[in-house]
């Protein structure tokens, strides 16, 4: 009896733990080389799903539904040229882009649906990145029309690491009211979270889906307004379960004194 009753204390424990425990946020990364062209060229974009601020794990990730740039107001499809990476199993992707004009190119995902078991739903980021092409500053605010979208109301280019970066959560082309927007650093291995709380970062829009953000290191920062999509989809098992549709956008900054 004393056993039975030691072994259903230590599962509740267990259980309550596994349920206090914070699930690790999940981020589609699409990730240019350089933020800004000051000459033009080629950048290399790469396609991951992944934890950024834990260094992983990474997930699959099937080849995307879509992936393109906007570009003075006209689309270019550019999954033709997606080359799959292959990472401990994994698939990831990347892509090389001349960009020989000037003016920015809003690279945008659309990623086939991952099945999240332990969370009991789908999940499509739709994710861009903002690539100006001799350092032009016109059109970086261009919206691709995705089902959700964040708006950028700050330029996302060029930006000194402590800039704010503020942003529009958008769905359906309108204002997604207190919307939450997690946000994580992609992490190279010199940052070590106190603990958990300091993984992912969260803030919520106003009641304009406005956000704020002051980005306090170096590097990558990724943006991810999370919405629930107005159609379920079937599960393996056959059941109607809901679909996360994450809206993202990524943002360098540079410290002061350094070349980008």
């Amino acid at each position: 009896m004393i056993r039975s009753t030691m072994l259903a204390s230590i599962l509740a424990t267990t259980l309550g733990l596994a349920l206090a425990t914070p699930a690790a946020a999940h981020f589609q990364e699409l990730l240019p080389s350089a933020d800004v062209l000051p000459e033009g060229g080629t950048v290399d974009l790469d396609l991951v799903f992944t934890h950024p601020m834990d260094r992983g794990p990474q997930m699959q990730m099937e080849r995307p539904a879509r992936f393109g740039m906007l570009r003075d107001g006209a689309m270019t499809d550019l999954a033709p040229g997606l080359i799959e990476v292959l990472d401990g199993g994994k698939s990831a992707w990347r892509a090389s882009v001349d960009l020989k004009e000037p003016g920015v190119a809003v690279f945008f995902v659309e990623p086939k649906p991952y099945w999240e078991p332990a969370e009991g739903k789908y999940i499509v980021h739709y994710t861009k990145v903002i690539v100006d092409s001799y350092a032009s500053g016109e059109g970086w605010d261009a919206m691709v029309g995705l089902p959700v979208e964040i708006r950028p109301l700050t330029r996302p280019t060029g930006l000194w690491t402590g800039n704010v970066f503020t942003g529009v959560v958008t769905k359906g082309g309108a204002p997604v009211p207190f919307a939450e927007v997690e946000v994580e650093f992609v992490n190279d291995g010199s940052v070590t979270a106190p603990n958990d709380a300091f993984v992912t970062q969260v803030v919520l829009a106003d009641a304009n889906g406005t956000f704020t953000y002051a980005m306090a290191r170096a590097g990558w920062w990724g943006f991810a307004a999370l919405t629930e999509a107005d159609e379920t989809m079937k599960s393996p098992a056959g059941e109607d379960v809901p679909v996360e549709a994450g809206a993202l956008i990524w943002v360098k900054t540079t410290d002061m004194g350094k070349a980008p």
